[in-house]
């Protein structure tokens, strides 16, 4: 290997010289050239666009996945380029436990049944919550990494690059300064010494003019010097104030990554909704009428809301062929008759009392009407079992 010992002198006569305008710089002992304000501006915006897209990343990683162990699992994996295990999200991990506890107690009891829906329901979320976590992970958390690893590491690399040109430059300033001042002494003394001419002042006369020849070689050198490290300090200003430049092309592409996020998030937001009303749809809903006896009946004054469903989520009517003014003849018919008919159940219903009877979607039954029941109520009876059932839940047949 090559050894150049001229070389390894001046790179290290070049870090002495930085380090000692650094140091006097700090002590107020050199001046310092001073950056242009537009060109301070530029960094200090670079900083805080590197300040606050580490902070969104954070908070946006910790949104997606809130427990921090997983959070590190994952990142490990990632900086050992090896791709983490699957694992069930909350979602699907509630939905198993409901899809289990729900075949267990029974697929043909309604609770069984009601769970094993939400269940279903709360797999779906959980395949939503995956596609919004890998949307988000390409189209938004990606970029605003590939800027902290790579643009803005550019950006810190010319701007250190910059500190050393400007430290050059003013040690080359500081040294045609001295070399100006020294000439000026040399000059005068010169002419003090030429009238007084003893042995010790020809001694000091030939002394400076010595210096005064070394410090005219060197004048014309370290003027030389200062415009070369002038110039390299200019070209590394305009290289860096383009790169700074480029932060708000950064900026128009993170807004695009914006959007793109907030479209997913609308998008599983929407989809979830969706999911949560057709569950409602199935599970069905109180009648208006057992809601107010219900409230009624409670001890004490207290009172039990029942939630009721959306406009837009709002049961759908009797299927085709079957109209609402077509039902309800008919359940006015069934009551002026005090015959039975038989009915096909619509939505689940749990019986709220022993008075009522529990009904399965899709089951038939028999209903009649009872004198004197409330107008929302028919008799229904399923083999031996006999209770009230809500007429809403119902569709006669013919």
């Amino acid at each position: 290997m090559d050894f150049n010992v001229k070389r390894l002198a001046a790179d290290a006569g070049t870090f002495l010289s930085r380090a000692v305008q650094f140091t006097e710089e700090k002590f107020g002992q050199a001046e310092k050239t001073e950056l242009d304000a537009h060109l301070e501006n530029l960094l200090v915006r670079a900083e805080n666009t590197k300040q606050w897209t580490e902070r969104i990343m954070k908070q946006t990683e910790v949104l997606l996945q809130p427990n921090p162990n997983v959070r590190l699992e994952e990142f490990v994996y990632e900086k050992l380029e090896k791709k983490a295990p699957t694992r069930m999200n909350n979602h699907e991990l509630l939905g198993q436990s409901m899809i289990e506890s729900g075949s267990e107690f029974g697929p043909g009891t309604a609770y069984g049944n009601a769970l094993i829906k939400c269940g279903e329901t709360e797999k779906q979320i959980g395949g939503a919550e995956r596609e919004l976590i890998q949307s988000a992970a390409i189209n938004f958390l990606t970029p605003f990494r590939n800027f902290l690893e790579g643009d803005f590491k550019t950006i810190l690399k010319e701007r250190k690059l910059l500190q050393v040109k400007r430290l050059d430059l003013d040690a080359a300033k500081t040294r045609l300064k001295k070399a100006r001042m020294a000439d000026a002494r040399a000059a005068v003394s010169i002419h003090t010494h030429t009238h007084t001419c003893t042995h010790i002042s020809c001694f000091f006369l030939h002394l400076d003019v010595f210096w005064l020849f070394l410090f005219l070689f060197l004048h014309p050198q370290a003027e030389q010097e200062l415009r070369m490290t002038q110039s390299e300090f200019d070209r590394q200003a305009e290289i860096t104030r383009l790169l700074l430049e480029g932060v708000s092309s950064t900026h128009a592409h993170h807004l695009r990554c914006l959007n793109d996020f907030v479209e997913a998030q609308t998008t599983y937001y929407a989809q979830c909704y969706q999911y949560m009303v057709d569950l409602q749809k199935q599970l069905g809903s109180f009648p208006s009428t057992f809601s107010n006896n219900n409230q009624s009946s409670v001890s004490g004054g207290a009172s039990i809301s029942v939630p009721t469903i959306p406009v837009s989520a709002s049961l759908p009517s009797v299927s085709a062929g079957h109209g609402s003014s077509t039902a309800s003849g008919g359940f006015n018919e069934l009551r002026s008759s005090n015959g039975s008919r038989k009915a096909r159940v619509l939505y689940d219903y749990d019986a709220a009392s022993s008075s009522e009877l529990s009904l399965l979607a899709d089951e038939v039954i028999t209903v009649s009407s009872v004198p004197g029941m409330d107008s929302d109520w028919l008799m229904g009876e399923r083999g031996s079992q006999k209770g009230k059932v809500p007429i809403t839940y119902l569709e006669l047949l013919n």
